[in-house]
């Protein structure tokens, strides 16, 4: 089984509709999916922001995702991951995928983040939720 870090859009739009590519892989896909600490204040103030209930979120937190802990300061953060996104408040997402060792990092946001590098230096993969899909799917 694949583990995944799963960026806050992803959760959000997971939450906003179930119809889409992000609520059936994170409701139907057996995987390992993670977010940190810092992902989960970002999509609490997505959910407040979008006017959304938490209930749903706290479900999937739970019952889906396995949180994790980053220990290190957010300008730390970006300092360290400076050259893997092109929108430094993400770098929080790829110090979360390193830390638990993902394969892949699964967001709306592909044009943040310097997926050849990521790839190259980390070995991780940056995908949509449904490119993620249809990789699963061409496995049979």
């Amino acid at each position: 089984m694949k583990k995944l870090f799963v960026d806050s859009d992803v959760i959000l739009s997971s939450v906003l509709s179930s119809k889409g590519a992000a609520y059936f892989l994170l409701n139907e896909v057996n995987s390992e999916f993670a977010i940190s600490n810092v992902s989960l204040l970002e999509i609490e103030r997505g959910i407040i922001k979008l006017s959304l209930g938490k209930n749903q979120l706290r479900r999937l937190v739970k019952n889906r995702l396995k949180l994790i802990e980053l220990k290190d300061s957010t300008k730390r953060i970006k300092k360290m991951f400076k050259n893997y996104v092109f929108d430094e408040d993400d770098a929080h997402v790829v110090a979360g995928a390193k830390r638990i060792k993902a394969k892949v990092i699964l967001t709306y946001n592909l044009k943040h983040f310097n997926k050849q590098k990521i790839n190259e230096d980390l070995g991780i993969v940056v995908l949509t939720p449904a490119q993620y899909l249809q990789y699963l799917r061409s496995l049979g």
